[in-house]
């Protein structure tokens, strides 16, 4: 029973004090061994035309001079997905609900973008800081506003992700509570707006996916 309206987030399935739960990060692999039939199935068909869609954007955000970065945020958009929809199911936990997922994943990246601009590109960097055209009196301001907007774009990321997964599934939480003591006819009701939220959770698992996925993609453009 829930303690309070935030338990369904706690990760309180243990064997032996490891949490059970975070393995759920992993049930996405389970679908790549479809995609290796002789005969391909419509699932692999349409994810190979979304791994390739994907692909082309990335490459024309990232130029063509790297053409194989695109690898690794198609393979970050796919991780996340997988992780949002199967959040949705019932008796699975959300893993990117929680920012110790969301960050483990954009920190590092951050990280590394920013390390090998200012190690390779170290002139464009400082040149980034202060916008072409900026008058000498505002660039100290400038310097600053855009240092901050940099270092916390990890945190942003993270938290954007986190956020939209935790509200859809406590709104989710908060309507299904409420169940028991309607009537027939608003439980009805209940019932098609709960599918209606599902609907558009799906829908947002998607956008949030592709969203976190472009912008650090935008982010390794900057220092490319």
């Amino acid at each position: 029973m829930m303690t309070n309206l935030f338990s369904v987030f706690d990760p309180t399935s243990t064997l032996m004090s490891l949490p059970l739960n975070w393995l759920s990060t992993f049930l996405g692999i389970l679908f790549i061994p479809m995609l290796y039939w002789a005969m391909p199935s419509r699932w692999s068909l349409f994810w190979s035309m979304v791994t390739e869609t994907l692909h082309k954007e990335f490459k024309t955000l990232l130029g063509s001079a790297n053409p194989g970065s695109t690898i690794i945020f198609v393979a970050l958009f796919s991780l996340i997905v997988f992780n949002n929809f199967l959040g949705l199911l019932p008796y699975i936990f959300t893993s990117t609900s929680h920012l110790i997922m969301t960050l483990s994943l954009a920190l590092p990246l951050w990280l590394a973008f920013m390390m090998f601009g200012w190690i390779n590109h170290t002139q464009h960097m400082f040149a980034h800081l202060v916008p072409q055209g900026t008058p000498a009196a505002l660039m100290p301001f400038m310097v600053l506003i855009e240092t901050i907007s940099n270092v916390i774009r990890p945190g942003t990321l993270a938290v954007r992700l986190a956020a939209n997964m935790i509200a859809g599934h406590l709104l989710l939480t908060l309507m299904g509570s409420t169940g028991p003591s309607l009537s027939s006819t608003l439980a009805v009701i209940l019932v098609l707006s709960q599918i209606l939220l599902l609907i558009l959770e799906a829908a947002v698992a998607v956008i949030q996916s592709y969203v976190f996925a472009v912008l650090s993609t935008l982010y390794a453009s900057e220092v490319v």
